[in-house]
């Protein structure tokens, strides 16, 4: 008699627990990687973004990537990233990074060809990230802004590919200050 009661308050117990045990993973795991979509527009303006006084004037066209590794909205983009570098890169076109100061963290194994800036001249009013500078062969800054626009990022929502291909084609770019909505985590704490 007395295993007919607890063999099922044993069984109720371990299913109560269970059940405790995947909420507080399902919460924990929402909180930390799931976030709402922001639709709030951000203003890219780009007039004091500087190239280094070591990569600046004539060269090949320099993509700078502005990345926070703390920033969810990454996930998508550095996979679009890594088919920019994959493109572009033997079509001279330079592909440099330039993480947010104080934050720590390794860019994935497809994008190690990007080479890391120690800083840039007019990045502390980046407003977001991720974001992306593009200087033409003269030096000249031809874009700044994000790599597209709402929540998702790819080759077929882009303003990087249509970019490249015009200053690769010899074709003059100017659209430094770009007003897009989009996933982007603020760059100043």
């Amino acid at each position: 008699m007395k295993t007919r009661i607890i063999k099922p308050l044993c069984i109720a117990l371990v299913l109560t627990v269970s059940a405790i045990i995947l909420w507080q993973a399902y919460t924990t795991f929402q909180a930390r990687y799931l976030r709402p979509f922001d639709n709030q527009a951000t203003l890219f303006e780009g007039s004091q973004l500087q190239l280094p006084a070591e990569l600046a004037g004539p060269g090949p066209i320099r993509v700078v990537h502005f990345w926070d590794p703390a920033c969810p909205c990454n996930v998508g983009n550095q996979q679009h990233l890594g088919d920019l570098v994959s493109q572009f890169a033997d079509r001279d076109v330079s592909f440099l990074v330039l993480q947010k100061p104080g934050s720590h963290g390794q860019l994935p194994a497809n994008l190690t060809a990007l080479k890391p800036l120690a800083s840039l001249p007019g990045s502390e009013h980046l407003p977001a990230s991720p974001a992306v500078a593009i200087w033409d062969r003269q030096g000249h800054l031809a874009y700044f802004g994000p790599y597209s626009e709402g929540a998702v990022c790819n080759a077929s929502n882009s303003f990087v590919e249509p970019i490249l291909k015009a200053l690769l084609d010899g074709r003059n770019v100017s659209a430094s200050n770009t007003l897009a909505i989009g996933c982007y985590c603020p760059w100043a704490d």
